[in-house]
């Protein structure tokens, strides 16, 4: 598995949240099993406990991708090094039963953490991803949506760094709204001009007389 993949871990709790909606998921032990998707040995580990550290976690590296999404390096990898030190991980070469055509292991890098509950388990991987990920790409490649009121987290992968939404939904919505701001702009104008031209009309009458 590679590194990058664990990147994955941290969007996900991220946006677990809704903040502008009011919006939440993270309410049961069940919806933090499923932010493990496929590592169910993983996700059994879970406890109603870890409803409320994964939300603590979850704001901490909501901060990141805030920091990172307004420009501020320093403090993203800052609040990222310290969810590093706090969540450590033991990077590990795994071959898991894949093989190659020559009946080889396909050797890759794990990462094998060694948890005392579920929490730390997830934070100690989502971290390491994320900062792979920031060490990788550049800070600038954290973001946050501009589809007002999202404010997703998304990690851009586009190869001239031009990524502004977590979504093609999001991307849409605010081409539309942008293209529907034009045009009322434009009929605003055109109401305006229309209405300046009679008036102008009346003062040199006015003036002729």
């Amino acid at each position: 598995m590679e590194l990058a993949y664990y990147s994955d871990y941290a969007v996900r709790l991220v946006n677990s949240e809704e903040p502008a909606r009011g919006k939440d998921s993270l309410t049961s032990v069940e919806a933090v099993r499923d932010l493990f998707e496929g590592n169910s040995s993983a996700a059994r580990r879970a406890t109603d406990a870890d409803v409320t550290r994964f939300r603590s976690v979850r704001g901490r590296l909501r901060a990141v991708f805030e920091a990172a999404d307004g420009g501020d390096e320093t403090l993203a990898v800052d609040l990222l090094n310290s969810l590093l030190l706090e969540f450590p991980v033991s990077p590990q070469i795994s071959g898991h039963d894949y093989r190659d055509d020559a009946g080889h292991p396909l050797w890759h890098m794990h990462l094998a953490e060694h948890p005392s509950n579920a929490t730390s388990g997830y934070a100690a991987i989502a971290a390491m991803g994320l900062a792979f990920h920031l060490t990788e790409y550049g800070v600038d490649r954290l973001g946050l949506c501009e589809a007002a009121p999202c404010r997703n987290a998304y990690l851009d992968t586009s190869t001239n760094r031009s990524r502004r939404y977590c979504s093609d939904r999001c991307a849409t919505r605010a081409n539309v709204a942008a293209y529907r701001a034009r045009r009322r702009l434009e009929a605003d104008r055109s109401d305006n001009t229309g209405l300046a031209a009679p008036s102008t009309q009346r003062t040199t009458a006015t003036g002729d007389r």
